[in-house]
């Protein structure tokens, strides 16, 4: 069985996301959850870019 590697969470600062990737969340889906802290939903779709309360991580709509 292949095991799907996931994102490490709050690895970085700036991360860049599409509207594929929509509805946002803070950690995305994909990352492991195990380290990080609760789910948040952003929303990005006006502003084009959001900060994660919790993390500080930014999240930058790349076509808005």
């Amino acid at each position: 069985m292949k095991e799907e590697k996931l994102i490490e969470p709050n690895a970085q600062m700036r991360y860049e996301v599409t509207r594929a990737d929509l509805p946002l969340s803070c950690p995305m889906p994909g990352m492991s959850l195990w380290n990080s802290h609760p789910r948040v939903y952003l929303p990005i779709e006006d502003s084009g870019e959001e900060r994660c309360p919790y993390c500080g991580a930014v999240y930058v709509l790349k076509d808005k």
